[in-house]
């Protein structure tokens, strides 16, 4: 009898305690994470960052244990939305996708997408130049004009080579008109030639207003052609990349932006570095990612200090923690914590600290 008790409360024990080390397992929060400087930095064997600052400032405050995992970014995507993690506390954009596989926290950011490209070196921005300068249009215009300038020019040599000595006969003569004709249209007027016959002068009076309006035309396109190349060759703005090869992060809200507007060439990227390196290196002709993310790498990578932000703003974006699917309880009480700790000036110092601002 004595025995048959003794192995009931063995067993009793050995239930209690599984129960109890289930409940401890359950309790552990499976947190992801990849590198996403400058809210998640990693620094050799140690973490910090915006949402790193954030989470434990949360966890703390909520008495959460969280066991951090590293993740490649899609992985982790993936890991949330067949809840094989608990939480990811990376800089994840809402979207109405994604708010159907896994649930978010109040927005704790808000921010856009921005194009990097590599900034052209002084032998190819002289290149452009010439492209742009000796085009089929100003080449055209110059054949013109110098059309204009030999007609004229023999134009005013017959009307004056009779009357006055300035233009020679035969073909010295011409090329007196010649040069009498392009100082006149270029308005130079050195005084040295000039006509002194009722149709001399008439033709120079042709000459001196056509050939005004001609040149207007003629600078006009010049400009143009140089304006347009520039923007080709350095553009600044964001539907000039639809026919280029871009790069951007696989399962990103950005590569979701730029399929929805019809950008055909893309390399996808796991992380933001090798993209940025193969912009670099040629490549890719531009990346396209979230601003502070690639304002951050660029300044503190010192491999990438050719490459420069454009001005450019598009895809409106607001941050949040994921978390897995009808996990509401803890998402609203993360969700209030972090809206109380927003409203703190010490959250204003941590983000200025890493050189941002709220939008």
């Amino acid at each position: 009898m004595f025995h048959k008790i003794l192995i009931g409360l063995i067993l009793i024990g050995s239930f209690i305690a599984s129960a109890q080390e289930k409940e401890s397992t359950v309790d552990t929060l499976r947190v992801g994470y990849t590198s996403a400087p400058p809210f998640i930095v990693q620094n050799d064997e140690s973490l910090e960052g915006i949402n790193i600052w954030l989470w434990k400032k949360v966890a703390g405050d909520l008495n959460l244990q969280y066991q951090l995992t590293p993740m490649v970014f899609s992985n982790m995507l993936d890991s949330l939305a067949k809840g094989s993690i608990d939480v990811s506390i990376n800089p994840l954009t809402i979207t109405s996708k994604r708010s159907k596989q896994m649930e978010f926290t109040h927005s704790f950011y808000a921010s856009n997408s921005t194009i990097a490209v590599a900034e052209s070196s002084s032998f190819q921005k002289f290149i452009a130049f010439l492209e742009g300068f000796f085009n089929q249009n100003f080449l055209k215009g110059l054949l013109v004009l110098l059309l204009i300038i030999f007609l004229f020019g023999v134009l005013g040599w017959y009307f004056e080579r009779k009357e006055d000595e300035q233009f020679r006969k035969g073909y010295r003569g011409i090329w007196d008109g010649v040069w009498w004709s392009a100082v006149t249209l270029t308005t130079v007027g050195y005084g040295d030639k000039a006509p002194k016959t009722r149709m001399g002068k008439i033709a120079a009076l042709v000459l001196m207003f056509g050939g005004l309006l001609f040149i207007s035309g003629l600078t006009a396109s010049i400009a143009s052609s140089l304006t347009v190349n520039q923007l080709n060759s350095s553009p600044d703005g964001f539907n000039e990349f639809k026919e280029r090869k871009i790069g951007t992060i696989k399962n990103s809200s950005s590569n979701s932006f730029l399929k929805e507007h019809f950008f055909k060439d893309i390399a996808l990227f796991s992380s933001v570095t090798p993209g940025l390196e193969r912009l670099r290196d040629g490549a890719i002709e531009a990346f396209m990612y979230d601003e502070p993310i690639l304002k951050y790498r660029i300044q503190e990578d010192s491999t990438l200090n050719r490459l420069q932000i454009l001005p450019v703003q598009f895809d409106v974006q607001f941050y949040a923690f994921g978390l897995a699917k009808d996990n509401t309880v803890l998402e609203q009480a993360i969700s209030q914590r972090i809206l109380e700790i927003m409203e703190t000036q010490e959250w204003q110092v941590v983000l200025s600290e890493y050189g941002l601002t709220e939008l």
